[in-house]
């Protein structure tokens, strides 16, 4: 959950959020939002899983009516395990990139640079004089190949691209002018696509056994290399200055009184801790009945925040030192997303000594940032498969994951092509944004509102034990009322804030952004069509059936008759062998 939950986010997200946000000011609302939304949902879902010992889809036999939402959770996830393996591979084609004596953008390469490759303005006009009393503005170029000389003063500069801004967009992404022009497949990114497909399914072919294993490594290992890296940052000449942007003397508490400052709080926490994908129900419905659902959700939202604040420290040390070689202002080189990872951060680290060496660390942590929230991501879809078909999964596991692998690999082809890196901006921009959002919501209110908040703290007790009406009391209140306001409230700010969608400066074209609108209608759609079906498939007038639907299905419960208890003791057995909890189809444990 931990290697989950911990992402790319964590490194590339939150450290610039902080930056933008008042500084040290800002992880006042992150952690208020912590405890009022992520912390809240995130307990309720591993404690849905963990209880039922079932996927994403089939968990919601607690109430019949909402089904659609697991589908949406599942849909969702099957759209950003396309493009979030491709980022996997961009990571892995700088990884390989990185074991050369000099790193390939730590100069202006004449293979590849342009006229405007550059790490400092240059003079792109100026004023000469042919005459007494002539004087014109002219091209540099031309001033030069007429061996003129510019007059004092008069230089017009234009701020350069940085060597690694132009290896980013022309050598590794070879990057068209829009989604219109897909152009070719990159030959190397789709050997590096490959590659992360076949890592992903080499873990996962024997289900959460295999993958639990591996995650020891890519969870814990990003951990020593942050470490390593805020070590070497804080010996670096100027690390003093980022650090002050970052979170010290820069700080701005006014920014509190701006509304924005807490809708980025809410939406870094929400999508940080990884709610409403799937995954959550998905992993922790192979725990054991008995497990501390509480203390896992404590120990993993808390390590998830501190992970973000500590990278913070990686990030903008090594940035600081970067302003302070380059001249310029921490302001002028920090950046977020796709521009720190694969521009601002590898340009620093190129003008290290031993930049190769610190790069390949770099580079390699991006990659284990990547898949342990892969392969959680890739195992909410083999657990939906396993709850549908519990026969076919128990002999084709190892078949089936990797078909699903080999499947998402030909889809994401299109992600890296001439025009890829719009595609994956795309795909995140609408799938990963307002879906997650509306299931989040019709979660909480199907689980609290509808089934029954106290009901369900009764079989949460059934876990971990009783616990005292005053522990109850804090996730009552956020239950109840303020996480479903404060999801809403995200919910309608971002769709009054909308935007088109736009990567840099370079708008998407119409049939673009419809394309967006149809994905995330395509995830949503289930929520209304399979309420209808199930009410459609129940007996009696429309009330009876609504009411039917919003009764939790017969075969609703724990899975062992030893956990049941009087509460759920004439619990139906039917769809008996799709438990995960003493299914050999998981290999993951034995029957009790």
């Amino acid at each position: 959950m931990v290697g989950y939950a911990v992402g790319l986010g964590n490194v590339w997200r939150f450290p610039y959020l902080t930056y933008n946000n008042g500084g040290g000011a800002f992880l006042i609302p992150y952690v208020i939002m912590l405890a009022l939304a992520g912390l809240p949902l995130f307990f309720l879902e591993c404690s849905m899983g963990q209880f039922s010992s079932l996927g994403p889809v089939s968990v919601w036999r607690i109430l019949p009516l909402f089904q659609g939402v697991g589908i949406t959770m599942v849909l969702i996830s099957l759209f950003v395990t396309i493009y979030y393996n491709v980022i996997i591979a961009y990571s892995l084609y700088y990884l390989f990139a990185s074991f050369q004596r000099e790193l390939p953008w730590s100069k202006c390469s004449i293979s590849w640079a342009d006229g405007n490759c550059s790490r400092s303005p240059f003079v792109t006009h100026c004023n000469v004089s042919i005459s007494i009393n002539e004087i014109f503005q002219a091209n540099k170029s031309w001033v030069d190949a007429n061996n003129l000389t510019c007059i004092n003063g008069s230089e017009v500069y234009q701020t350069g691209q940085l060597p690694s801004e132009q290896y980013w967009n022309k050598v590794a992404l070879q990057r068209s002018s829009g989604l219109d022009e897909t152009g070719v497949i990159v030959w190397y990114l789709a050997l590096c696509l490959l590659l992360a497909w076949l890592i992903v399914g080499a873990a996962l072919f024997k289900g959460i056994k295999s993958s639990g294993k591996v995650v020891y490594f890519t969870a814990l290992f990003p951990y020593v290399v942050l470490l390593i890296l805020v070590i070497r940052g804080a010996t670096l000449e100027g690390a003093a200055k980022g650090i002050s942007y970052y979170i010290g003397a820069q700080s701005n508490f006014a920014k509190l009184k701006d509304a924005e400052v807490w809708k980025d709080a809410a939406t870094q926490i929400f999508y940080s801790l990884s709610v409403a994908w799937g995954g959550l129900v998905a992993l922790s419905s192979y725990n054991k009945f008995n497990n501390n659902c509480y203390s896992d959700a404590i120990v993993v939202c808390v390590t998830n925040c501190l992970t973000s604040v500590f990278a913070g420290f990686a990030i903008f040390s090594i940035l600081g030192h970067m302003a302070h070689i380059s001249g310029k202002e921490v302001t002028q080189v920090v950046k977020s997303g796709f521009d720190l990872a694969f521009i601002a951060y590898p340009e620093a680290l190129a003008q290290l000594p031993g930049g190769p060496f610190w790069s390949v660390l770099f580079f390699f942590m991006l990659l284990t940032l990547g898949l342990d929230s892969q392969f959680a991501s890739i195992e909410t879809i083999t657990t939906t498969i396993q709850d549908l078909f519990p026969k076919v999964m128990k002999k084709m596991r190892a078949p089936i994951t990797l078909g699903c692998c080999l499947v998402l690999f030909f889809l994401g082809l299109i992600c890296v092509t001439q025009a890829g890196i719009y595609w994956v901006n795309l795909i995140d921009h609408f799938c990963a944004g307002w879906g997650i959002l509306i299931a989040a919501i019709l979660e909480i209110i199907g689980v609290v509102w509808i089934y029954g908040g106290n009901r369900f703290i009764d079989d949460i007790e059934m876990m971990i034990g009783a616990k005292r009406w005053i522990f109850w009391l804090w996730w009552r209140t956020c239950w109840f009322v303020i996480t479903p306001i404060l999801l809403m409230s995200i919910l309608i700010w971002s769709v009054i804030q909308f935007r088109r969608p736009k990567y840099g400066q370079i708008p998407y074209p119409n049939w673009g952004v419809a394309l967006g609108w149809c994905m995330i209608t395509f995830c949503i759609i289930w929520i209304p069509v399979m309420a209808i079906i199930n009410i459609i498939q129940a007996k009696g007038n429309i009330f009876q059936r609504i009411a039917t639907c919003c009764r939790p299905a017969a075969n609703w419960g724990p899975y062992l008759e030893k956990h049941r208890g009087e509460r759920y003791e004439n619990m139906s057995d039917s769809k008996k062998e799709t438990n995960h909890e003493i299914s050999n189809i998981s290999d993951s444990r034995k029957p009790e």
